[in-house]
Order: structure tokens, then C-alpha cells, then sequence
């Protein structure tokens, strides 16, 4: 496969990163973001793009991909809704409508999060959004388009969280978190490895379900 990932400077992007890095039936990863990451791999190309609501100018770039993988995403925490809108919803349809039109064979698969609200019409802000940015992810002509629904993601390989408090509560409550994982897993909790695998796999092999939560997650 040739795969194209969003957000892989992020936990779960870099996740999604080292597993496509490692997995031999991944022959090449594109990364898109706004900075570099320096990483070295033969198999890794970079594409810095500073403006991500606007692909016009390296469009011949972002043809020929059997796959992407969408980890890019804020925290609503302390935003307004049109802000958050604005850096969900509206810079993710950007970027998949312009690879719905390039690349109509490719798997596009978007990660949401536990608790998203596919009516839209929930009290909670960030789910309505993340509900409406899945609908219409969904409407767009890729060969498929699947929706991860994470619940708590356990980062492995020294990776860490760019959000300040999740990582401090996966710091601070490591020992909780390992002895709750009995209890948790696989329903509500998964890792930052079986993301990536996950990723890979329904990409190749697709699955009964376009909404896949933790469980199914971890099923893949």
C-alpha cells in the first residue's frame, strides 16, 4: 500500500506511523503537516504544507494513494464552537475532499473519538462537531471511509500525548491505568500499536462496519 497520514507528529499519528514504518505490506508513507519532522526512513517522504485548508498549489503530490490516515485534530478545551468548527470539521473536509477527487479508490479513515454524536444534535459541542465531520466524511465517493471511535489510548515505544493533560494523567496514573486494564480492555482502552495495526488492516481488508469503536478496534 501507499499511505498518506495526517497528523503523525501527534500521540496517535505517531503511532499510526511506526507501524506503517515497520509493516511490509506498506511500500511507502507519505506524512503532511506543517512542520518537518526529521524522521529517516526509505520509505518515508514528507510533504510540508503550511496552509492545511489549501492543497492547490501540491496537488500532484497527493495522487496515487491506496490509503490515508487522518490523526490531525485539537481539543476543544477553552474553544468556542466556531473555532473548534473551524479546526475539525472545516480543515478536515478541506483535505478529503481534495483527495476524494484525486484519489476516488483510496480508504480514507478519520479518527473521531468515544462518544461522538451522529445526530448532531447533542448537548455536548466537540461531539456534534466530530459527528458532523464523520456524516459527511462518510458521504464523500472514497472506496470506503471508516470512523475510529477511541475511548483511553495508551501510548507505547516512548511515545507521548501533546496534550499537556492527558499526559499528565497517563504520567501521573500509569500504575492505575495497568491495573484497570483487565477491566477496561478491549471495550473501552486501547494503545497507540493496535491504532496503527488497526489502521493498516481495515484499510486492506476493509470491515463490516464503518463506525468502529474501541472493541472493533481492537477486534482488527
Amino acid at each position: 500500500m501507499n499511505v498518506l497520514i495526517f497528523g503523525a507528529t501527534g500521540m496517535v499519528g505517531l503511532g499510526v506511523l511506526r507501524e506503517c514504518l515497520l509493516d511490509q505490506s506498506v511500500e511507502k508513507v507519505t506524512i503532511i503537516g506543517r512542520t518537518a519532522m526529521g524522521q529517516q526512513n526509505p520509505k518515508l517522504i514528507e510533504i510540508v504544507q503550511r496552509d492545511l485548508f489549501d492543497y492547490s498549489a501540491i496537488e500532484a503530490q497527493l495522487t496515487g494513494f491506496d490509503a490515508c490516515f487522518f490523526c490531525l485534530g485539537v481539543s476543544s478545551a477553552g474553544m468556542k464552537e466556531e473555532e473548534y468548527r473551524r479546526l475539525t470539521y472545516d480543515l478536515t473536509m478541506v483535505a478529503a475532499r481534495t483527495l476524494a477527487r484525486l484519489n476516488p479508490a483510496m480508504t480514507f479513515i478519520y479518527v473521531s473519538g468515544a462518544g461522538t454524536d451522529s445526530a448532531e444534535k447533542g448537548k455536548s459541542m466537540w461531539a456534534r462537531v466530530k459527528g458532523k465531520t464523520e456524516n459527511d466524511l462518510m458521504a464523500l465517493p472514497f472506496r470506503g471511509a471508516y470512523m475510529f471511535r477511541p475511548g483511553l489510548i495508551q501510548p507505547l515505544h516512548g511515545i507521548r500525548s501533546k496534550t499537556k493533560f492527558y499526559q499528565a494523567f497517563l504520567s501521573g496514573f500509569g500504575w492505575l491505568i495497568a491495573m484497570l486494564k483487565p477491566l477496561f480492555y478491549p471495550k473501552y482502552m486501547t494503545t497507540t500499536e493496535q491504532m496503527g495495526r488497526a489502521m493498516i488492516g481495515v484499510a486492506r481488508r476493509g470491515y463490516p462496519k464503518r463506525i468502529l469503536e474501541t472493541a472493533d478496534i481492537n477486534a482488527v
